[in-house]
Protein backbone atom coordinates (compact mmCIF):
# COMPACT_ATOMS: atom_id res chain seq x y z
CA UNK A 1 0.00 0.00 0.00
CA UNK A 2 0.81 3.71 -1.04
CA UNK A 3 0.05 6.67 0.68
CA UNK A 4 0.82 9.92 -1.61
CA UNK A 5 0.21 12.99 -0.10
CA UNK A 6 0.47 16.71 -2.12
CA UNK A 7 1.27 19.91 -1.09
CA UNK A 8 2.10 23.17 -2.05
CA UNK A 9 -0.47 24.40 -3.60
CA UNK A 10 -2.02 28.18 -3.27
CA UNK A 11 -3.29 30.79 -4.58
CA UNK A 12 -0.46 32.86 -7.30
CA UNK A 13 -1.14 35.23 -9.96
CA UNK A 14 -1.33 34.53 -13.40
CA UNK A 15 2.04 34.51 -15.02
CA UNK A 16 3.65 32.64 -11.92
CA UNK A 17 4.95 29.66 -10.45
CA UNK A 18 4.70 27.16 -7.78
CA UNK A 19 6.06 23.64 -7.37
CA UNK A 20 3.93 20.77 -5.94
CA UNK A 21 5.67 18.33 -3.89
CA UNK A 22 3.98 14.46 -3.77
CA UNK A 23 5.32 12.31 -0.59
CA UNK A 24 5.25 9.13 -0.66
CA UNK A 25 4.64 6.63 2.73
CA UNK A 26 4.35 2.90 2.89
CA UNK A 27 6.72 1.49 -0.05
CA UNK A 28 9.07 2.73 -2.18
CA UNK A 29 8.15 4.89 -5.02
CA UNK A 30 11.04 3.60 -7.16
CA UNK A 31 8.90 1.00 -8.74
CA UNK A 32 5.90 3.08 -9.88
CA UNK A 33 5.25 5.32 -12.91
CA UNK A 34 3.75 8.56 -10.76
CA UNK A 35 1.74 11.13 -12.61
CA UNK A 36 -0.34 14.74 -12.07
CA UNK A 37 -3.53 15.17 -12.59
CA UNK A 38 -6.57 17.91 -12.03
CA UNK A 39 -9.26 18.36 -11.49
CA UNK A 40 -11.31 21.85 -12.03
CA UNK A 41 -14.92 22.15 -10.73
CA UNK A 42 -17.65 21.13 -12.86
CA UNK A 43 -15.16 19.08 -14.98
CA UNK A 44 -13.59 15.37 -15.43
CA UNK A 45 -10.34 14.80 -14.11
CA UNK A 46 -7.53 15.35 -16.61
CA UNK A 47 -4.19 14.47 -17.23
CA UNK A 48 -1.67 16.81 -16.56
CA UNK A 49 1.67 14.80 -16.65
CA UNK A 50 3.83 11.93 -15.89
CA UNK A 51 7.32 10.32 -15.23
CA UNK A 52 8.72 6.72 -15.29
CA UNK A 53 9.69 4.95 -12.51
CA UNK A 54 13.85 5.73 -13.26
CA UNK A 55 12.78 9.65 -14.27
CA UNK A 56 14.01 9.05 -17.66
CA UNK A 57 11.20 10.21 -19.62
CA UNK A 58 8.25 12.53 -19.06
CA UNK A 59 4.85 13.00 -21.09
CA UNK A 60 2.47 16.52 -21.22
CA UNK A 61 -0.63 16.87 -22.91
CA UNK A 62 -0.16 20.40 -24.96
CA UNK A 63 -2.21 22.18 -22.41
CA UNK A 64 1.03 22.45 -19.81
CA UNK A 65 3.72 21.55 -22.06
CA UNK A 66 6.39 24.04 -22.15
CA UNK A 67 5.05 25.46 -18.59
CA UNK A 68 4.78 22.71 -16.71
CA UNK A 69 8.11 20.42 -15.37
CA UNK A 70 7.69 16.44 -13.49
CA UNK A 71 10.80 15.62 -11.49
CA UNK A 72 11.32 12.70 -8.86
CA UNK A 73 13.56 11.80 -6.08
CA UNK A 74 13.68 8.15 -5.61
CA UNK A 75 15.90 8.55 -2.75
CA UNK A 76 13.36 11.04 -1.10
CA UNK A 77 10.08 9.21 -2.31
CA UNK A 78 9.26 12.21 -3.50
CA UNK A 79 7.70 13.99 -6.79
CA UNK A 80 7.19 17.37 -7.53
CA UNK A 81 5.30 19.57 -10.51
CA UNK A 82 7.02 22.61 -10.95
CA UNK A 83 4.34 24.90 -12.77
CA UNK A 84 5.49 28.01 -14.69
CA UNK A 85 3.68 30.93 -16.57
CA UNK A 86 0.12 29.67 -14.86
CA UNK A 87 -2.85 30.88 -16.10
CA UNK A 88 -6.30 31.18 -14.45
CA UNK A 89 -7.68 28.14 -16.43
CA UNK A 90 -4.59 25.82 -14.51
CA UNK A 91 -7.09 26.54 -11.23
CA UNK A 92 -7.90 23.05 -10.22
CA UNK A 93 -7.12 20.10 -7.69
CA UNK A 94 -4.29 18.71 -8.19
CA UNK A 95 -3.70 15.00 -8.20
CA UNK A 96 -0.40 13.05 -7.32
CA UNK A 97 -0.81 9.09 -8.30
CA UNK A 98 1.24 6.40 -8.89
CA UNK A 99 0.80 3.36 -11.38
CA UNK A 100 2.29 -0.31 -11.94
CA UNK A 101 1.73 0.55 -15.12
CA UNK A 102 5.68 0.84 -17.15
CA UNK A 103 6.42 3.93 -19.04
CA UNK A 104 3.85 6.63 -18.93
CA UNK A 105 0.88 6.25 -17.94
CA UNK A 106 -1.80 8.86 -18.81
CA UNK A 107 -5.34 7.48 -18.28
CA UNK A 108 -6.96 7.40 -14.65
CA UNK A 109 -7.52 3.43 -14.39
CA UNK A 110 -3.97 3.12 -15.29
CA UNK A 111 -3.28 4.77 -11.83
CA UNK A 112 -3.50 2.75 -8.12
CA UNK A 113 -3.00 4.64 -5.41
CA UNK A 114 -4.35 8.74 -5.40
CA UNK A 115 -3.38 11.14 -3.22
CA UNK A 116 -5.71 13.76 -1.56
CA UNK A 117 -5.16 16.51 -3.38
CA UNK A 118 -4.14 20.29 -3.09
CA UNK A 119 -5.74 23.16 -4.62
CA UNK A 120 -4.17 25.72 -6.97
CA UNK A 121 -5.67 28.76 -7.77
CA UNK A 122 -4.79 31.39 -10.70
CA UNK A 123 -6.16 34.72 -10.37
CA UNK A 124 -5.88 36.95 -13.23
Amino acid sequence: QVQLVESGGGLVQAGGSLRLSCAASGRTLSTYSMGWFRQAPGKEREFVATISWNGGSTYYPDSVKGRFTISRDNAKNTVYLQMNSLKPEDTAVYYCAASNTPGLPRLIYQYNYWGQGTQVTVSS
